[in-house]
């Protein structure tokens, strides 16, 4: 896995989940001074017993360290995401699941969308989450926060090419749809029992061109009202969901 330079994750959700987790190395933990709080003490009890130190600070210091207000009285100062790499990614799900699910990200920039993404990627069972490096959200402390803590148990792995990710999962015999407002057919009549990938495009223009033309189905969402689309967090659950549905017959 790849790993560079300490960050600091805030929250409880977060915080409570790379404990956890144990996927990160955990250097500190702070936590606001005569903050009464049950979820806390449980934090300090399990860092403890990491022997994780615990320092006291005030909600202005967090608040100061983290640039954040939604902090909750707690932070930790952690070593960065640990990402697969994709082949790294793919022999993993591969050893552990006979029919892979994986959820594929073109170019979400929004990191609360991201988030959203995430935690209901590891709610619905998917296995794998594969996003682009550039021009996309990655796996920060804002987007642990927004996934309520989901970031840091799932599998994510960053690629340079979109298309070159499609096209090697495709070689394994994963199937892909990607979800497209002026897709083929709707995406309640796809079968996604098998191994299957997901495509979640953009929030302003969708799945890119090149990107689409390599996915084996181009999927829409049935809907009704003059809202020409769903927001890219809300498409990707319901997709994810019905992949669930289907899979959990």
């Amino acid at each position: 896995m790849i790993s560079i330079k300490a960050e600091i994750l805030y929250g409880i959700h977060p915080v409570a989940e790379a404990l956890a987790a144990g996927r990160r190395k955990i250097h500190e933990i702070y936590v606001s001074c005569g903050k009464g709080n049950q979820r806390i003490e449980e934090i300090i009890k399990t860092s403890e017993a990491l022997n994780i130190p615990v320092r006291q600070h005030s909600l202005q210091q967090i608040q100061s360290m983290t640039g954040k207000e939604a902090h909750q009285g707690v932070a930790a100062r952690v070593n960065p995401y640990p990402l697969f790499s994709f082949s790294g990614l793919v022999a993993d799900v591969s050893s552990h699941t006979r029919n892979p699910f994986y959820l594929l990200i073109d170019h979400v920039a929004d990191p609360h969308n991201l988030g959203a993404l995430l935690r209901t990627a590891l709610c619905a069972g998917v296995d794998g989450v594969i996003i682009p490096k550039d021009r996309s959200a990655g796996p920060s402390p804002v987007v642990s926060k927004t996934s309520a803590g989901a970031l840091e148990h799932i599998r994510l792995a960053q690629v340079a090419n979109m298309v070159y990710a499609i096209s090697d999962l495709k070689k394994t015999g994963i199937w892909i749809t990607g979800l497209d407002i002026n897709g083929t057919g709707s995406l309640y009549e796809r079968d996604m029992t098998g191994g299957i990938g997901i495509v979640i495009g953009g929030e302003e223009s969708g799945i890119r061109p090149l990107v689409k033309k390599y996915c084996d189905f181009l999927s829409f969402i049935p809907q009704t009202g003059p809202v020409s689309s769903l927001n890219a967090s809300v498409a990707g659950g319901v997709a994810m969901y019905e992949a669930f549905r289907q899979r959990n017959k």
